[in-house]
Parts: structure tokens; C-alpha cells; sequence
């Protein structure tokens, strides 16, 4: 009885839904990778035996690798996500360049990063793996930067249409609490990309930032993240 009720509980087939995405599986390993980043630093700070620091070194390294793999092939959804964009009639023209940039950036990050792989993984060495991951970097820095730009822009819109809400009215009412749950979106999207920015702005030498701030803004991004995914899979 009792298992039967754990087995059917609607949290178990919820869980099912979201490790049956490939997203869902990625946000959960990212999430051990950068904590594991800022925990390696951590132990390292505080003068831990190496022998305490390897596990975390290692979960850093090889999820690492198991992400980049999970990663093929997704180039290509961002550049039709682009096209799509670029088609779009009845965006602002501000988030329609944003969003074409956002996903131009992305989708060149995992072009680039995809031809790293066999690098990466020992399997076949590349003279120009680090030169191509730098530029991947790069790419992926930008398309963060557009949406960056995209979230500010859309917060600036939210407060100008808020400012024309009367709230005394009933539909005023209805429409303000809508631009409240897309405010609150919105910061949460603008969150996550700063913190992703660390990452490439680390690596490309933009920053002077250690692997224990980094690893934060990653875990906190990646947390984000899980829990977005969540929410769609509910």
C-alpha cells in the first residue's frame, strides 16, 4: 500500500518528466560540476590534503566532459532559433537583434565547442583545441552579452507600461500582476546570465575572478536553471 502510494505519488512522475529531458539531466550535472569548482577551491584555500580535493577535481572535470558530449548536435536548434527571430515581424526591433545575436552566439559557442570533443576526451589530440575553445569562449560571451542587453531592455519596457496601469481599475489590477510575474521572470533571466558570464570572462582573461567566484555564480545559474526546468515539466 505503501509503496503503491510512493510508486503513483504525482512528485515521482513529475521527477520522471524532468530526467527524461536532456536539459533536465545537463542543469543537474552542471550543478555538481561548478559546485564541486568551488569546493576544490575551497579545500584548497584551506591548506586540505590533496587527497580530499581529487573527488571534487574529478566530478569538475569528467562532468564536465559527459556535459560537452550531451552537448552535440545542439548547434543546430539555436541556429533555427536564430533564423526564427530574424523571420519575427511583430518583434521590438531591439529584442528581435538581441535575440538573433543571443542565439548566433550560442550556436557558434557549441559549433566551436563540439570540434573540441574528441580533444577533450583523450580521444584524439587537436593543435588548435585551445584556440578554438578561446573562440568558443568568446562566442558564447556574446550571445550572454545580447541577452543581458535583451533582459535590461525588457525591464525598462515593464516599467514603462506599469507606469500607464491604473491599478484602482479591475483590469488595471489583472494587468499589473501580469507585468509582476514578467518583471520577476525577467530578473531571474538577467541573474542567471550574469552569473554565466564569469564563466567566459574567466577563461578569456575579461576578469580576474578565482574558481571559488566562479564556481558560485555557476552553481547559482545552474540552480536557476534546474529549477525553470522543473517548472515546465510540472
Amino acid at each position: 500500500m505503501v509503496a503503491d502510494a510512493l510508486v503513483y505519488h504525482p512528485s515521482v512522475a513529475h521527477y520522471l518528466r524532468y530526467v527524461a529531458t536532456t536539459i533536465g539531466r545537463d542543469k543537474l550535472l552542471r550543478t555538481l560540476q561548478y559546485f564541486s569548482r568551488f569546493y576544490a577551491w575551497y579545500l584548497f584555500r584551506t591548506n586540505s590534503p590533496a587527497r580530499v580535493i581529487a573527488p571534487f577535481e574529478a566530478i569538475k572535470k569528467q562532468f564536465g566532459l559527459s556535459r560537452k558530449v550531451m552537448r552535440l548536435g545542439k548547434n543546430v536548434e539555436h541556429f533555427k532559433a536564430a533564423a526564427v527571430a530574424a523571420d519575427g515581424k511583430n518583434m521590438d526591433p531591439v529584442l528581435k537583434y538581441c535575440a538573433v545575436g543571443r542565439q548566433l552566439g550560442y550556436a557558434m559557442y557549441l559549433s566551436l565547442d563540439a570540434v573540441t570533443v574528441l580533444d577533450a576526451a583523450g580521444i584524439r589530440p587537436l593543435a588548435s583545441a585551445k584556440r578554438l575553445q578561446s573562440e568558443a569562449y568568446r562566442a558564447w560571451f556574446a550571445g550572454l552579452t545580447f541577452s543581458v542587453v535583451a533582459g535590461v531592455y525588457t525591464l525598462w519596457q515593464l516599467r514603462q507600461k506599469e507606469q500607464g496601469v491604473d491599478k484602482k481599475d479591475g483590469e488595471g489590477v489583472v494587468e499589473s500582476k501580469k507585468l509582476e510575474r514578467e518583471r520577476a521572470a525577467t530578473n531571474l533571466q538577467l541573474i542567471s546570465d550574469l552569473c554565466d558570464l564569469t564563466v567566459p570572462g574567466s577563461a578569456l582573461g575579461y576578469a580576474n575572478l578565482d574558481d571559488g567566484i566562479v564556481g558560485l555564480a555557476g552553481t547559482v545559474s545552474s540552480l536557476i536553471g534546474v529549477w525553470s526546468t522543473w517548472k515546465k515539466t510540472a
